[in-house]
């Protein structure tokens, strides 16, 4: 008997290295229906929002794509698997027209990434595309691939200049980023101006908000990293390239199903067996899918270039704008610092350097004049079909009167919708001029889209709790949930924030005896619904992070009574069962609420003499608000109720509503801020948040802009602690 692992004969036995293989198989075809669905994912998510130039949300360049890609293109690389059968040398061929097709997909993509991150994921492409060529080399020489050598080769060629594509296109999100930066900020300071002239003019503000959310739209929408590359030349090359490749694979699974004695095949079946059907199925499927978007950004850029180029001659479409080599130029005239002593050495770099960064500019031109190129035989190619199409649209209109006057009936509400030149808040680059009227028709309803898809989810419960108590109180109630006749548990004090009063009033509110249940699920469905708000706005207004735990006591607080109806693992329904009156269970809140604040303060004493107030504990910033809650509501309310819950529960529900209607008198601040104040990529999603947040909110700044509001500064009315002080001086 041989030794492990040898043969009797002394040999190695291989018997079993090609057993896995299938199992390989599998897992080549699981990253390839990975890439499949992120790409489908893209796909919907372009057509859900109506973007048609498709970003790139799920399927990215990044570290983990990469992988992915690699795995999914396995076979191209694999040098000495033997792979005899029709699927088998399909399948190679779709492994290359994957990489391209994703290539194609993922250029958006480089928009939104930062220069380190572009340079990294290019080089990383680079790497892996050019091995994926070599590899395919060798194996048309070894034989590996035997059929379908036009159709490798072709891919081959349209692969090397994809990669050419995205990587010069690449050079230049730098430049145009700074250069789109520049412009955002000098229109932002022309919205914000004209958004003080409506303010001055006495407009309300929701109609203030949703005039200035239109532009701030505009120029997010124009300026995204990821539209500016999907509108780019080489963007739409890109997309004819894809678009080549996919039929270059159609063409060789037609030819070899079709027409089988065109192929010799070699008997035998490859080592990854029946799992070379599944790479095949998957890879084809995700190929037809993963061209659909770059076809698209194809077909949408010779569409509306076709007309352009009838009026205007084809001169501008060979004119090389300046952001293309820019960034080239720019490296050009930076001095390498190299901490090199010898003279001719500094100056043998520097010639290097310089005739690297000239050739790399001879490159760049060619690949943007290639990408027009493509552009325009693409125009010459598919304009007869558009040409058809507007004689029979035109020809459609003239025989159906009535559609005519229902297309200018609905053009004339464009018309009257359109009072506003939003052209001075699209952000376009040199050579864009034509698509600027595109680009407001395509982008102006979009805002509207967004507040309607608020107002359909307006948090109804919240509106009706206001409408109940601020329009008839005011917000005096800010002032009463916490009396200064209280005596402090510590000498030093925390600061109140806006949300843990809330929560902790809705947990005396729920454990009151004899309650309607109703009631008590209304008023947790209402606080429910302004949290939402109450955390958007202290999350924006907290730039310093002084609240930090104040908020996380507030969310442990309203987790538990919301989820298991305990306030810091007290059962809450214990307490309203076993007392009969609300000054017993205000009395057992607070006498609780002592005993845990003791307790934890004891605990992290040194945490607490080392920190400021706001920054204790969680817990015992939650005690500390109980207790004084607590305690004030039986100054207040023990003489004046007695007995009943019904009529403290209402006080206590208005006074809620009171903080509540308070806080959000800032949101018309925050959506402000929202739609302005956000990185250039996240920009465009910061503004539909915005605008998703108004239609939701709308009735409410209505509610609030009707009420009398106290004469704070807008840097006041931030502050619960001010608007008590002001109500307090008041009473």
């Amino acid at each position: 008997m041989g030794v492990v692992g040898c043969s009797n004969d002394g040999y190695l036995n291989d018997a079993k290295f090609s057993e896995p293989m299938p199992w390989i198989g599998i897992y080549i075809a699981t990253a390839s229906l990975v890439c499949l669905l992120a790409m489908a994912a893209d796909l919907v998510h372009g057509f859900r929002h109506r973007k048609f130039w498709f970003p790139c949300k799920f399927f990215t360049l990044n570290s983990t794509s990469l992988t992915l890609i690699a795995v999914a293109i396995k076979l191209s690389v694999d040098l000495n698997t033997s792979m005899p059968g029709r699927d088998d040398q399909l399948a190679k061929l779709s492994s290359a027209v994957l990489m391209c097709t994703i290539m194609a997909n993922c250029m958006p993509s480089l928009g939104s990434m930062e220069n380190q991150e572009i340079f990294m994921n290019i080089m990383a492409l680079g790497i892996l595309v050019i091995t994926l060529i070599i590899n395919v080399c060798m194996e048309m020489g070894t034989g590996v691939i035997y059929v379908y050598m036009k159709e490798q080769v072709s891919i081959l060629i349209l692969m090397l200049v994809l990669l050419g594509i995205l990587s010069f296109s690449a050079l230049v999100v730098p430049s145009t980023k700074s250069y789109l930066e520049m412009k955002y900020s000098l229109r932002h300071e022309l919205a914000s101006k004209e958004c003080k002239a409506n303010e001055k003019e006495g407009k309300i503000a929701v109609e203030r908000l949703k005039e200035g959310m239109i532009k701030y739209w505009m120029m997010a929408q124009t300026c995204s990293p990821q539209f500016v590359m999907g509108r780019s030349a080489t963007c739409t090359a890109s997309g004819a390239i894809c678009l080549l490749s996919a039929g270059i694979l159609a063409e060789a699974i037609l030819t070899s199903y079709l027409t089988k004695k065109s192929f010799k095949f070699c008997n035998g079946q490859s080592d990854y067996k029946w799992s070379i059907s599944f790479i095949l199925v998957i890879q084809c499927v995700a190929v037809v899918v993963g061209t659909i978007a770059p076809a698209i950004r194809w077909f949408a850029a010779i569409k509306f270039r076709c007309p352009k180029l009838g009026k205007e001659g084809y001169k501008k479409e060979f004119t090389l704008e300046n952001y293309w080599i820019q960034y080239l130029v720019e490296l050009k005239q930076c001095p390498l610092n190299i901490k090199v002593k010898n003279r001719r050495c500094r100056k043998l770099v520097h010639s290097a350097k310089n005739k690297f960064l000239d050739g790399c500019i001879i490159l760049q031109t060619t690949i943007v004049f290639t990408s027009k190129v493509i552009r325009l035989i693409s125009i010459f190619l598919v304009g007869g079909i558009f040409s058809f199409c507007d004689c029979f649209k035109s020809l459609k209109n003239k025989l159906s009167f009535k559609d005519t006057i229902s297309m200018n009936s609905s053009g004339s509400e464009v018309d009257i919708d359109s009072k506003m030149d939003l052209s001075r808040f699209v952000l376009y680059l040199e050579g864009e001029d034509d698509l600027v009227h595109l680009m407001i028709a395509n982008n102006y309803h979009a805002t509207h889209h967004w507040i309607q898809k608020g107002q359909k989810k307006k948090p109804k419960i919240l509106i009706h709790l206001l409408e109940g108590t601020i329009m008839s109180r005011g917000f005096k109630g800010v002032a009463e949930f916490d009396n200064l006749q209280v005596p402090c548990l510590d000498s030093q004090q925390p600061q109140n924030c806006w949300m843990l009063p809330v929560v902790t009033l809705t947990v005396i509110a729920t454990s009151l005896p004899n309650m309607n249940r109703r009631l008590i699920k209304h008023l947790l469905r209402a606080v429910n619904e302004g949290l939402k708000y109450i955390r958007l706005i202290e999350d924006h207004l907290d730039t310093k992070g002084d609240f930090i735990n104040l908020k996380k006591a507030a969310e442990i607080v309203w987790l538990g009574i919301d989820l298991h109806h305990k306030w810091l693992d007290i059962d809450i329904h214990k307490i309203s069962h076993h007392k009969e009156s609300p000054k017993e269970v205000l009395e057992q809140l607070s006498n609780c609420a002592k005993k845990i604040y003791s307790a934890e303060k004891k605990t992290n004493q040194h945490l607490c003499l080392k920190l400021s107030p706001s920054k204790w504990p969680i817990k015992v910033l939650a005690a500390n608000c109980m207790y004084r809650i607590s305690e004030s509501m039986l100054l207040k309310y023990e003489k004046k109720y007695g007995h009943s819950s019904e009529q403290l529960f209402t006080e206590i529900e208005a006074i809620i509503g009171a903080i509540m209607g308070a806080c959000l008198t800032n949101l018309e601040k925050v959506i402000s801020t929202k739609c302005s104040n956000s990185a250039i990529e996240k920009r465009e999603k910061s503004v539909r948040k915005a605008a998703y947040i108004l239609g939701k909110t709308g009735n409410i700044l209505k509610l609030v802009e009707k009420t009398t509001l106290p004469a704070l500064d807008p840097h006041q009315m931030e502050s619960i602690e001010e608007w008590r002080l002001f109500y307090k001086l008041e009473i």
